[in-house]
């Protein structure tokens, strides 16, 4: 690396503001609140918000909409005829980035009205257009069209657009342009394909070519008449030969979301890298990094001959599979036949951070997984001097960022010189779905437009918020509950106030219950928790409002639906363990079910035929406390709901869906092509933890270096499951015994979920209600990461193993049913700390020092499996694990009934 571009801040003062935001008290998170302005939108990209408040916004596809506060509803300003798909040389279509990118409001927009967009006309020339338009609020004057700007580009093969535009103090307009190039050919590396007809997989045929708008920040000066003139300062002058003078910055791949310091006047961007996840450096050069960067002057940022902070590829010859040198940053050369412009490039500069798809040593904040960097705006407290919602000084100075796959805002403080100074995470709970575009509006709200989960489609979470700062009093945060919502009439519920809290110490709140039946108003209260008896029929609604000293409020609402009470359902275990199950053993059972208006199953007004009873063996992935605590039903939705939701929190809706292609393959079709292979199980988890490409074309999967094995394996059963049909629940008598047969072919560790459930006739005009009871047996196997206390043992990174530091230590494992368990058996570990040649490791109930019921001996110091006999059934008891001696480490305890 021969150079460091870093930028500095505040360098008119003498003391540095962003030194003295260290010394500045961060704002509570619960000061900020996030509203959501319009929802649904269709693939929205760029967005600007204008002085009343409204937000004009681009929809890929060709809309240009505005989002109204007064109204709350958003209206077409205009539709543009877009091209968005690509056609090869051998005519095959395919869906790309292209589209409507970008619009941005004319510095002097209130006198001038005019608006500029920038979009992939439809029609047979491959070019993006800037074009200028007047817009008086309604929609556009289309005859006022100005073209100010084309950018040649191919439309063979995708990606990489662009599209982001700002202007500067000076009206000057800046506009990011992609490299137009497709790199998923190049093996997650630098797309340098120079073979002839290659030309869309060579990148130097725009970012490093001095004489082409592709993979650049341009800076033009727009003109009354239409068209431009070049600023002072550019990259290269006007006249200079094999140059464009509208260059500001080279070397881009993608540059995203440009902000400018209004301060001192510095260009900050997100730039999107490869989809590579392992360094190769002798062959091709480094994986792929996502970066954020800063230009203080123009400049060459590197792309495709370098990424992250100068990190360099190898000049690779696609044509013979050659490897050469690395390239040098401080004499970069374009050689290639695509090239049109100069050879000699001005030097590399570097990232100010960069990360790449596993856990970043320099940037650890920044996660892991897909990753695509979006910029974010520079806050500056003094463009907010009048603002209702200003945020708080704490965050003057600092650059606000996101990451399109990764859905994180973190805050980026620089030190007084530019440099690099500490990251921090922005609302810890919030979690974005594909933002795309975020800047500060003129109230100080920040607003974040999200494009969703997965490309090219209509995604049901992309929406337009905001995220308000509310720096004085805080309205009361309110939850109203009922000690019933159902039952028969007379009905007497408590209503209850519980939760409320006012985050201003010392406010003094005042409670407000408006209760109504069947929409028309029927009591009101006043009482924090008030009592009452509801004699009719009827849906009511219970509206809590809480209004502090200095009258701001909040509401929250319960129903409650009387004349109808729920039925009751029980699921008794009559002989056998009612937590474990053990594989070919029975236990008894009986189901009773009870309703005041139906009757019963013991009187004979309810039939057994009218009351559900099931069993399923579910073999991977599914939640037993969301099992047991929300009683969900058992169909092949819960089978799966923990893959489910380490799919929802992970990067997978980005490339997959389940039944549609998206980037990647559809979740179906990657189960069908994989159906009875056997091999593909291992396959896939060592895919999705080390990435790969190469099966579905050239679409790379992204690494994901900090997912465990068995989050992997999860998360592969259930999408190779949709293969097969789900398997239907076998049906029970209400009384009987079931025996534990794991179905041929499934994981033993899996669990068998039990199920009763009655729907009643309804009464009194009221709909029927229908209760569920829920027995789950699962597999005899306690992991260490289950234990709901220890003391002096922590658990390694993916919570497999307990690593026993001191004396007197234990685990506790609470409420374990011992009925019918014989011994205990675990695995002892020797890790980097060796464990005791010989330790002692007692088993006790109720507490530490309990009674004793099992010892495990640890002979040696090699790995071992051990087991402990237990002197006699325990029932259902707190279980603790006792450690006398250390170090130790201890994998999972799998229970036992063999004598």
């Amino acid at each position: 690396m021969l150079l460091k571009l870093i930028p500095a801040f505040f360098i008119l003062f003498g003391c540095s503001l962003a030194v003295q935001s260290q010394n500045l008290k961060k704002p509570e998170e619960n000061r900020f609140t996030k509203v959501v302005l319009a929802q649904r939108i269709e693939e929205p990209m760029q967005f600007q918000v204008l002085k009343d408040g409204r937000v004009l916004f681009a929809q890929r596809h060709g809309k240009l909409e505005v989002f109204d506060p007064a109204t709350g509803k958003v209206s077409l300003v205009a539709t543009f005829p877009v091209s968005t798909q690509y056609v090869s040389k051998t005519g095959e279509v395919s869906e790309g980035e292209d589209g409507l990118q970008g619009v941005i409001l004319d510095p002097d927009f209130e006198k001038n009205h005019w608006i500029y967009v920038y979009y992939s006309p439809a029609g047979s020339e491959p070019k993006n257009v800037l074009e200028r338009y007047e817009w008086h609020g309604k929609e556009l004057l289309l005859n006022t069209k100005k073209v100010v700007l084309d950018v040649p580009v191919q439309r063979e093969q995708c990606c990489h657009v662009g599209g982001g535009m700002l202007f500067d103090k000076e009206n000057n307009l800046y506009l990011s342009t992609g490299d137009n190039t497709f790199s998923r050919a190049s093996d997650g590396f630098t797309p340098l394909d120079e073979r002839p007809g290659k030309s869309g997989e060579d990148s130097q045929k725009g970012s490093s070519n001095s004489n082409d708008l592709r993979g650049k920040i341009l800076r033009i000066h727009p003109e009354p008449d239409g068209t431009y003139s070049i600023p002072k300062g550019n990259l290269f002058g006007e006249g200079v030969p094999q140059t464009r003078p509208e260059i500001y910055t080279m070397g881009n791949r993608n540059p995203w979301r440009l902000t400018i310091d209004s301060k001192t006047g510095w260009l900050y961007w997100g730039e999107v890298g490869p989809d590579g996840s392992q360094d190769d450096i002798e062959k091709r050069g480094p994986q792929s990094y996502d970066e954020f960067n800063i230009a203080k002057r123009p400049g060459n940022y590197g792309w495709p001959y370098f990424i992250g902070d100068n990190k360099p590829y190898r000049d690779y010859n696609f044509d013979t599979k050659t490897s050469g040198s690395l390239f040098d940053p401080a004499n970069s050369i374009n050689d290639s036949p695509n090239n049109t412009g100069i050879k000699n490039l001005p030097p590399a500069l570097p990232a100010i951070v960069w990360y790449g798809k596993g856990a970043s040593t320099e940037f650890p904040l920044l996660g892991t997984g897909s990753n695509s960097a979006v910029g974010g705006p520079i806050y500056r407290l003094h463009n907010f001097n009048d603002a209702k919602r200003a945020y708080p000084s704490y965050y003057d100075g600092k650059w606000f960022v996101t990451d399109f796959a990764r859905g994180w805002i973190n805050v980026i403080e620089l030190d007084e010189n530019g440099g690099y100074r500490s990251m921090e995470r922005f609302l810890s709970d919030l979690k974005l779905n594909g933002p795309l575009d975020m800047k500060f509006g003129p109230e100080g709200d920040l607003y974040v437009i999200e494009y969703g989960n997965g490309y090219f489609k209509n995604n049901p979470e992309a929406e337009l918020i905001r995220i308000e700062y509310n720096g004085g009093n805080r309205k009361p945060q309110v939850q109203a509950s009922s000690s019933k919502i159902a039952g028969a009439i007379p009905l007497k519920v408590n209503l209850s106030s519980e939760g409320t809290r006012d985050f201003d110490e010392g406010d003094v709140l005042k409670y407000e219950w408006k209760v109504t039946r069947n929409g028309a108003a029927y009591k009101t209260f006043t009482q924090s928790a008030p009592t009452m008896t509801l004699a009719s029929p009827g849906t009511y609604k219970a509206t809590l409002t809480v209004t502090d000293q200095t009258g701001a409020k909040n509401s929250e609402t319960v129903e409650i639906k009387a004349g109808n009470e729920p039925p009751k359902v029980n699921f008794t275990v009559l002989s056998g363990n009612k937590s474990f199950f053990f594989p070919g053993k029975s236990i008894k059972y009986a189901v009773s079910v009870n309703d005041s208006e139906d009757g019963s199953l013991q009187n004979k007004r309810i039939l057994p035929s009218q009351v559900s009873v099931s069993a399923n063996y579910l073999s991977e992935g599914f939640n037993l406390t969301e099992v047991a605590q929300k009683q969900i039903s058992t169909d092949v939705t819960a089978q799966f709901a923990g893959a489910m939701a380490m799919i929802n929190k992970s990067d997978c809706n980005i490339c997959h869906a389940k039944e549609t292609k998206s980037l990647g393959p559809a979740f179906v079709e990657i189960a069908k092509k994989y159906k009875g292979d056997v091999a593909a199980p291992s396959n896939l988890i060592k895919k999705i933890i080390n990435g790969g490409s190469g099966v579905w074309g050239h679409t790379m999967m992204p690494a994901h270096p900090t997912m465990t094995d068995n989050d992997a394996r999860t998360i592969t059963n259930y999408i190779l499951s949709m293969a097969y049909p789900p398997r239907s629940a076998k049906n029970l008598p209400a009384q009987g015994s079931f025996t534990t047969v794991v179905p041929e072919g499934e994981n033993v560790d899996g669990s068998f979920i039990l199920r009763a459930a009655y729907k009643d006739r309804g009464a009194n005009g009221m709909s029927s209600q229908t209760t569920e009871k829920i027995l789950v047996l699962r597999s005899p196997v306690l992991s260490v990461a289950e234990a709901s206390e220890m003391k002096n043992v922590s658990l390694n990174a993916d919570k497999t193993v307990a690593i026993v530091s001191g004396t007197n230590a234990f685990l506790k494992f609470s409420n374990v049913d011992l009925t019918s368990v014989s011994y205990i058996e675990l695995i002892a570990l020797r890790g980097r700390t060796p464990i005791s040649q010989q330790a002692k490791i007692e088993i006790r109930t109720a507490s530490p020092d309990g009674k004793l019921i099992g010892t495990f001996q640890v002979e040696g110091a090699e790995q071992q499996r051990i087991r402990a006999v237990l002197n006699e059934p325990a029932g259902s008891t707190d279980l603790y694990i006792v450690f006398a001696d250390a170090p130790l480490r201890i994998r999972q305890l799998r229970l036992s009934d063999r004598k």
